[in-house]
């Protein structure tokens, strides 16, 4: 089985759509896809996800591993594969918008594309702003119980389990409230 590094897309970028459906791929997303030359677009939420084509079959690996009979399986499924295209991107830098994703996903001439780790997005601008708003909302309100920033990990770290906490010191007398004694 070969190993290849995954591609990693990261950062906001603003570009506008051209009359024929073309949206300049940001040039460090276009040096992570390396010598692949495309990427397979896909509806996901309010948006167009794309992928290197070594990640789709990736993607494809994980959807296949899954329960076939199982019904929300099949719509996955269903819903990502048949909304699928291969998109080329040409000399320019750019891939061509299938006009029926655009339209499903409210693309005018604006557009922002936004780096997700193993994909990136296109997004109309109020649809980004929107779930830029949303998502902003969701963490103020929701304790995720994360400590930021994440601690630093090495690969023994993933082998072994996290440490407890150090004990809190002791007054000796088990009431929290109790001051030290002397």
């Amino acid at each position: 089985m070969e190993y290849s590094q995954a591609a990693v897309f990261k950062g906001t970028y603003h570009h506008r759509i051209d009359a024929k459906g073309r949206l300049p791929v940001p040039a460090a997303f276009r040096r992570s896809l390396d010598e692949e030359g495309q990427v397979v677009l896909t509806l996901l939420d309010q948006c167009l996800a794309a992928y290197a084509p070594k990640e789709w079959a990736r993607l494809e690996a994980q959807l296949a591993a899954l329960p076939a009979f199982s019904k929300p399986v099949k719509a996955l499924t269903r819903l990502l594969a048949s909304r699928a295209v291969d998109c080329e991107i040409d000399v320019q830098g750019r891939i061509l918008l299938p006009p029926a994703l655009r339209e499903a996903v409210g693309l005018g001439r604006d557009a922002v594309v936004v780096g997700v780790l193993n994909r990136f997005e296109v997004w109309a601008p109020e649809s980004w702003e929107a779930f830029v708003r949303e998502s902003e909302r969701l963490l103020d309100d929701v304790s995720l119980d994360i400590q930021w920033p994440l601690a630093p990990t090495t690969p023994s770290d993933a082998a072994s389990p996290p440490s407890a906490p150090p004990p809190e010191p002791s007054s000796g007398s088990g009431d929290p409230q109790a001051k030290p004694s002397r």
